[in-house]
């Protein structure tokens, strides 16, 4: 049976465009890798333009299950401790926006996902399977895997992620684009976390070359702490030179982020002392998007990381994905022709022309916040005036938040 849409990748941007295609009208057969679906890393934010979509797609409940809504965003100097500038959340990011800010661990967000996948009999679901290259035909793509198996589709979606095969071959050899950051990630039991810290708010502390963040997810019963300082893997910081950057697997030595950081605030370092296990990851991205031929090219198409890699100074990555699905699943609802007919090649020209500009924008936001969150001498300076005296109006994104567009308006 020929599918209308084979997508590449299961993780959090496969499997929302697996839902999103399936609530449309498509029959979906999703390709992972992996021998189960899992995501690595922690915590992750979801402004309200992310909520909005998990609303849309009937995941309120879901989503209120599993997650939690800081009251705050509070800015905090690494070494002083005293607070730089404030921006409310809950009550007030509600009446602006319509919707809620939520943080919620990244397992539990696949998991919501994969729940409503699971209930959609238009997906298949294929794990253990890595495609390996494609066939664009006329009037239809093959995907071929490394396990010999193939599927076709009227479109592929390439959702594999920053290493993406399905994006290698669309757009050619791009390597990817090395941040020169690293990110100890961590999770603490709210039990374990000092009472000091404990607030219901994302707290970023922010350093001369550094930032850390914590915040609570499921439901408060934990918190997720990422600290992110300069290096390089190999050079002193949780492994060997040579160590396989795509790995989440790094255990990285407390004192290694110790040193990174330096002399921080007695808060901050209590906060620190209470992970009990660091994992260490090197930030990578691409540079932004240039056109409508970065996301999409006939009939394939690319969707998150894979097309938008984000660093995550604007707490976006997963919220671009879910905009990108969403997209996708808006368009096919009305694209289809007398007959059942979907012309794929214009849908996916259509979705390109919607979402580059807009990923770009994010990307190039993203990657100039962690300059300005690691700024330091005058930089820093005026970085602490500026939300000192503006606060909110210079913290707050309304042209993030009240997204994403919507392709039929």
């Amino acid at each position: 049976m020929k599918e209308n849409v084979v997508v590449a990748g299961g993780g959090i941007g496969g499997m929302a465009c697996a839902l999103a295609l399936a609530r449309s009208g498509s029959v979906v057969q999703l390709v992972e890798q992996a021998e189960a679906f899992g995501e690595v890393g922690a915590g992750i934010q979801l402004g309200p333009n992310a909520v909005r979509v998990l609303q849309d797609w009937g995941l309120t409940e879901a989503l209120n299950a599993c997650a939690a809504f800081p009251e705050e965003l509070q800015v905090r100097d690494a070494h002083g401790g005293h607070r730089i500038g404030r921006m409310r959340l809950g009550p007030l990011f509600r009446a602006r926006y319509g919707q809620a800010y939520a943080t919620i661990h990244r397992a539990d967000l696949l998991a919501m996902l994969h729940d409503a996948v699971r209930q959609r009999p238009e997906v298949r679901l294929t794990l253990g399977t890595r495609v390996a290259s494609y066939e664009a035909l006329p009037g239809e793509v093959r995907v071929h895997a490394e396990n010999d198996a193939e599927f076709r589709g009227e479109a592929l979606i390439g959702a594999d992620g920053l290493w993406s095969r399905v994006r290698h071959q669309l757009l050619g050899a791009q390597p990817v684009r090395a941040s020169g950051h690293l990110a100890y990630r961590g999770m603490i039991a709210a039990r374990d976390v000092p009472a000091l810290s404990r607030a219901n708010a994302v707290t970023a502390w922010l350093g001369p070359r550094l930032h850390v963040v914590h915040y609570p997810v499921r439901r408060g019963e934990w918190f997720n702490i990422v600290a992110v300082v300069h290096g390089v893997l190999g050079q002193g910081h949780g492994g060997p030179p040579g160590s396989d950057p795509q790995a989440w697997s790094h255990e990285a030595r407390d004192a290694d982020l110790r040193r990174a950081l330096g002399p921080v605030c007695f808060e901050l370092m209590d906060m620190l002392r209470s992970v009990q296990d660091w994992k260490l990851w090197a930030l990578n991205d691409r540079p932004p998007m240039t056109g409508v031929q970065d996301q999409a090219r006939g009939r394939v198409a690319l969707l998150g990381d894979a097309a938008h890699p984000l660093r995550p100074y604007l707490a976006q990555g997963a919220a671009m994905a879910l905009e990108d699905a969403w997209t996708l699943g808006r368009l096919r609802s009305v694209a289809e022709a007398p007959g059942g007919v979907v012309d794929w090649p214009t849908l996916l020209a259509r979705y390109a022309q919607v979402r580059w500009a807009r990923n770009a924008r994010v990307q190039a936001s993203s990657a100039r916040n962690g300059s300005i969150f690691h700024a330091v001498g005058p930089v820093r300076l005026a970085r602490n005036l500026a939300m000192a005296a503006l606060g909110e109006s210079v913290m707050d994104n309304r042209w993030l938040y009240s997204g994403p567009p919507d392709p039929l308006a």
